[in-house]
């Protein structure tokens, strides 16, 4: 009884672990157990709900502010049962102060993202446009803090007060802008690296006005105190610039390229970061800002900075940073915000946000003779906020200078402005992709001695022993330089910070940077090593992309490399027993949709292990190459890359014709559909006997060119024409010839369908049936669709004639 009224609020500490429920305890009553339910409550909430945001493109920090909103009293936890239970106040203690563990961690990865060089090489450009979107902002949110401290947030105190909210209007979230840049596939453009640019200057900005308000904040009202606290901050920074980086320096300096890290080297950065956090937080500016300044100053060049980004996003991105979330969304209670007042001032911060970020870009831009849609975009960008927006108003809530109802408008606002940004760039700027027109689209052309492009795309390292076997086998006996390869390596995007920075080190220094991790070299080397001993031009790229539109990536990079053929791998691939198993549903619509929008020909292989899983040598190459050729202008492109391989040495080229009996044609009565680039469906007619169409025409012309060459060939060309009379007499012929390295066959020839349903119509009806384990378990498929100027009526790339070419990029290529 003594106890209680002394302090009646403080409740009694939790004990750490319960001794189990056979014991009768309950687990929730103790911190272990509670903390373990509400990381996973916390965690699968916010997947799901990230989940459900993903078809609205939105970043998934949003789906996590909405997670810890409706966790928190303005939803589910409106139910007090579920908040005494789940989240009661004895436990918060714990869970902020690993959600603070968390965030030094994340912020810590901010400043590694952060490349002072690259902010000190602004140009004034996006300086002016970084400034504007600053002061703009600020003036208008301090214009803002009066009409708060006329209605709901009287009394507080006045200078923390404009200060907090001029901070809270002006920030733009770096991470969350290039989280979305990245996934507009703007990072290449002018407006993303002024976006990029004008972001990192603003994000520094924004932490010194932070700064500067937490200083003013304090319980201390003497402003001496606010200037010692912001004099040592002042010196922490040059200390750490002075001292620390250095150190930092020496130990990256150690860590060489291709060697791993020393573990000693990890943990005493880590250690480093908690100890500048706890410098910092007894300054009297927050333990965040220790932890960031230590991420600007670790150096960025070599693996050092990538390494121990790896070593902790998952962790920290994954587990504890939703828990900030939860934790700041347990303190919003949206309730709060009743009558016609506080909506109007909502109102009044969402217009004065977006009013002032946007008008003070799209101004500044104009004056640097920015085109105004790409002045539009860039407002809309740099009105994004996130993680650090939080960071402001729950230090702002912490330290009493914002009201429940304050906090709870501001945080509506935060979640408005970056919410609305993806949806509204796509509307206002999509950027014309334009090129050179160029001749070579296909692989069947007048000249046969012109340069052969290829554009060979790779998702898997099990792809590249059949991909070498399959350039060395096409490369011929032509001179060095007739047959180029572009190998392309498609990764998706993800959330990880260390996805967006390999995207800006792409930007910056051209380098392929899937080499980045040493596990990984063998990709580019294993093209590199072959380029060099073959008389084959090998350049490795990479597309990092969502799956959903890289497609995009694959179309305009065959067009800006003038390729004359795009490689894509199968779906599938065989299992062990022989049976097909699909690598996900995201390549299986990604193959559609280049054959749709692809600037050439098309060819989608099949890899059933050719020449087996190890590279094979030059002179070690013995393949039996069989074309099935029905006509149409598909099978055509067959024949011709099919009479490219025939050069090799190591090559036997057969080719069937098949051929129906007089006044009957391959169709054997069905009704042939082809899909267009549009999706319509339509009937193909085909040429009987009696009729010859412009497609019978130039098959006989092609046929005739390619007994020529056979007649010369000394042996490494056969040819057979088989007569069928029905798709089973068609399905026995390409039965004899199953045992073959590799078939090649057009994907949509004038023959009926050799299989009654398939998962795979791209594949065409002769190609589903030959990519099916009944068919084979031995041989390789090549699909081919020709590029038929006819059907691209959607292009991605706008061919401009005068558009200045730019010149072909080095051996260490990047797409993204």
């Amino acid at each position: 009884m003594a106890n209680s009224p002394s302090n009646p609020t403080c409740p009694a500490p939790m004990k750490a672990t319960s001794n189990g429920a056979f014991q009768h305890e309950n687990p929730l009553d103790y911190a272990l157990p509670l903390l373990i339910i509400q990381i996973i409550l916390v965690v699968v909430f916010t997947r799901f709900l990230a989940l459900i945001c993903k078809p609205l493109r939105q970043p998934r920090v949003v789906a996590e502010v909405i997670g810890g909103i409706l966790l928190g009293p303005s939803a589910i936890g409106r139910s007090q049962k579920f908040l005494d239970t789940i989240f009661p106040k004895k436990s918060l203690t714990v869970l902020e102060t690993l959600a603070n563990i968390g965030l030094l961690f994340f912020l810590f990865l901010v400043g590694l993202e952060l490349d002072m060089r690259s902010i000190r090489k602004t140009g004034p450009k996006a300086l002016g446009i970084a400034c504007a979107g600053i002061t703009f902002p600020f003036a208008l949110g301090i214009g803002t803090s009066f009409a708060f401290r006329a209605t709901i947030s009287k009394g507080v105190d006045t200078t923390p007060f404009l200060v907090f909210m001029g901070v809270a209007l002006s920030i733009t979230a770096f991470p969350v802008l290039a989280r979305i840049l990245a996934e507009l596939k703007l990072l290449t453009t002018d407006v993303g690296r002024i976006a990029m640019s004008a972001a990192a200057v603003n994000d520094v900005a924004a932490w010194i006005l932070l700064a500067l308000a937490i200083a003013l904040s304090g319980s201390e009202t003497s402003p001496l105190i606010s200037l010692w606290v912001l004099l040592c901050g002042a010196a922490f920074i040059i200390f750490a610039v002075v001292a620390i980086k250095p150190l930092l320096g020496l130990m990256a300096k150690r860590s060489p390229e291709g060697e791993p890290v020393k573990e000693i080297y990890i943990c005493i950065t880590l250690t480093l970061v908690l100890a500048c956090s706890f410098i910092t937080d007894t300054i009297g500016i927050h333990a965040l800002f220790g932890a960031f300044v230590i991420g600007i100053v670790v150096p960025k060049d070599g693996p050092f900075a990538e390494v121990l980004t790896e070593k902790i996003e998952d962790l920290v991105t994954g587990l504890f940073l939703p828990l900030y979330f939860a934790a700041s969304g347990l303190k919003t209670n949206v309730a709060t915000i009743s009558g016609g007042t506080s909506w109007g001032l909502l109102v009044l911060v969402i217009f004065t946000a977006c009013f002032g970020k946007i008008v003070g870009t799209v101004v500044v831009s104009l004056l640097f003779k920015v085109p105004f849609r790409e002045a539009l975009a860039l407002g809309f960008l740099m009105n994004t906020k996130g993680l650090v927006e939080l960071i402001v108003l729950n230090i702002g809530k912490d330290r009493k200078v914002l009201n429940d109802q304050s906090f709870a408008i501001c945080v509506l606002m935060a979640l408005f402005t970056t919410f609305i940004t993806t949806p509204i760039v796509m509307a206002v700027y999509k950027p014309a992709r334009s090129g050179a027109p160029y001749k070579h689209k296909t692989i069947q052309r007048k000249v046969h001695d012109t340069e052969l492009r290829v554009l060979a795309c790779f998702h898997s390292t099990r792809h590249i022993p059949t991909l070498i076997n399959l350039i060395e086998s096409s490369r011929g006996t032509r001179k060095k330089g007739k047959l180029c390869i572009y190998a392309m390596h498609l990764m998706e995007l993800s959330e990880r910070p260390s996805a967006i920075t390999m995207v800006h080190k792409a930007r910056r220094n051209g380098l392929p940077f899937w080499n980045k991790k040493q596990n990984e070299d063998h990709r580019v080397i294993a093209f590199q090593a072959y380029g060099q001993l073959s008389s084959v031009n090998v350049r490795p790229m990479t597309a990092i992309s969502a799956f959903s539109n890289i497609h995009e990536d694959i179309c305009t990079s065959a067009h800006q490399k003038r390729a004359a053929l795009i490689l894509l791998p199968f779906h599938k691939h065989q299992r062990f027993d022989g049976t097909m198993e699909s690598l996900g549903h995201a390549f299986h619509t990604m193959n559609g949709l280049v054959l749709s929008h692809a600037p050439c020909s098309v060819g989608i292989w099949v890899d059933r292990g050719l020449g087996g899983t190890s590279q094979v040598q030059a002179s070690d190459v013995s393949y039996n190459v069989v074309v099935a050729f029905f006509g149409g202008r598909d099978d055509r492109e067959a024949l011709a890359y099919g009479m490219r391989m025939a050069e090799h040495p190591g090559i036997l080229l057969t080719v069937i014709k098949f051929v129906a009996p007089v006044g009957k044609t391959l169709t054997f009565g069905a009704k042939l559909v082809g899909v267009t680039a549009n999706k319509d469906r339509k009937v193909i007619k085909v040429a009987d006997g009696n009729n010859h169409s412009e497609d019978k025409e130039e098959d006989d012309q092609f046929w005739y060119e390619f007994l020529s060459v056979s007649a010369k060939s000394e042996g490494s060309l056969v040819y057979e024409e088989r007569l069928v009379e029905s798709k089973e007499d068609v399905i026995s012929v390409l039965g004899e010839k199953n045992r073959s390295n590799l078939i090649l066959v057009g994907r949509m020839p004038p023959v009926a369908p050799l299989v009654e349903r398939s998962d795979c119509p791209e594949l065409g009806p002769v190609g589903s049936y030959l990519a099916s384990s009944e068919f084979s378990t031995h041989a390789s498929i090549i699909v081919f669709q020709q590029y038929d100027p006819s059907t691209d009526i959607y292009p991605l790339v706008m061919e401009v004639s005068d558009f200045s070419n730019m010149p072909d990029t080095s051996v260490h290529d990047t797409e993204s």
